[in-house]
């Protein structure tokens, strides 16, 4: 059966994985960890994405990532490309096959993912306990536990979603990974499809017995109703004109601002009256997801966290109100 293909669009979560060709390993020593978290830090710096997770194993990694300006196939070229066999003198493919990608519905998984990502060194017995992981340097966990300042790292994004306290959301989130210790591997996490999204093939078999309708897709971590609003936009994307992308903020700022009859002032302020807070969601899903620009730009105009920014546009693309002709007015 032929692959499908992979699906990719501006400011959506996605669980990567890539794994060394045979299981040999991709990374022999601390060079080429440094050397691809220098590329890594690169990208999130340059405003192409948002890494929320990150683990390296000797013949895997692992990346909980939401795209940005480019697609994920394009960054992952660029962490990926040539460095390995130029400096070890072989040739050949590093990976197997292609790049394993899942797109996630944020909502659910975020936190399950960041804690399954992080305790991987802990699963492939790299580290011994819980202790060892918190000085282990090449996982995301230890500059969310504040070990080690990675300022690329989208550590606030994470630590704002257990206390608004910075310590105590560390204490927290360290208390959360180590109830994930006895959970093992978990292959709910690591795919997309119906079984994984249910939970498990008992929470499916009691689905299919109710003879509930259930949308699932391979590629897809997330409910029925996420499963929907992704491939139909996924289908709009392949239908509609290219936006224009020179398309400027502030020009941007003012065509929606006219459309909801509010002024910018409102619009840029905290003001939540629900006109200014719906302008301000469709701000966000127009710039970053339609025409695929940084949300990190955009949370600082707004003076909001780059978290915010995609946690809206989500709420938007899921409503699917915004036609075509509206934003084809506002962005060519």
């Amino acid at each position: 059966m032929p692959r499908q293909a992979r699906l990719d669009a501006p400011g959506v979560m996605h669980h990567v994985m890539a794994r060394g060709i045979e299981r040999r390993k991709i990374y022999k020593d601390d060079t080429d960890r440094s050397e691809f978290l220098r590329r890594l830090s690169q990208l999130a710096e340059d405003g192409n994405g948002l890494v929320y997770a990150w683990a390296l194993i000797p013949n895997h990694i692992h990346l909980l990532v939401r795209t940005g300006t480019r697609t994920l196939s394009s960054n992952m070229r660029s962490l990926m490309a040539g460095y390995f066999n130029r400096r070890h003198k072989r040739h050949g493919h590093l990976i197997q096959n292609r790049f394993k990608s899942v797109l996630c519905e944020e909502q659910t998984y975020l936190l399950e993912l960041v804690r399954y990502l992080h305790l991987n060194p802990l699963r492939a017995g790299i580290v011994k306990d819980i202790r060892a992981l918190d000085r282990y340097r090449i996982t995301g966990h230890s500059g969310l536990i504040g070990k080690i300042e990675r300022p690329w790292q989208e550590t606030k994004g994470v630590l704002e979603l257990f206390s608004n306290t910075k310590k105590r959301a560390r204490e927290k989130y360290r208390c959360f990974v180590m109830e994930g210790v006895a959970q093992g591997k978990r292959r709910d996490l690591t795919g997309g499809g119906l079984v994984r999204s249910m939970g498990g093939c008992e929470s499916v078999a009691e689905l299919r017995r109710g003879r509930e309708a259930y949308r699932s897709d391979e590629r897809i971590l997330g409910s029925s109703e996420f499963v929907e609003a992704i491939l139909r936009e996924a289908e709009k994307r392949e239908n509609r004109k290219k936006p224009n992308k020179r398309i400027d903020l502030d020009t941007l700022i003012e065509k929606i601002s006219d459309q909801y009859q509010i002024n910018r002032r409102s619009l840029e302020s905290r003001n939540r009256t629900k006109a200014v807070s719906k302008a301000r969601a469709v701000l966000c899903f127009v710039w970053t997801r339609y025409l695929g620009r940084s949300g990190r730009t955009l949370a600082e105009m707004l003076d909001i966290s780059t978290q915010a920014v995609y946690t809206a546009a989500t709420r938007i693309e899921k409503n699917g109100e915004l036609s075509d002709d509206l934003l084809e007015r506002w962005c060519q």
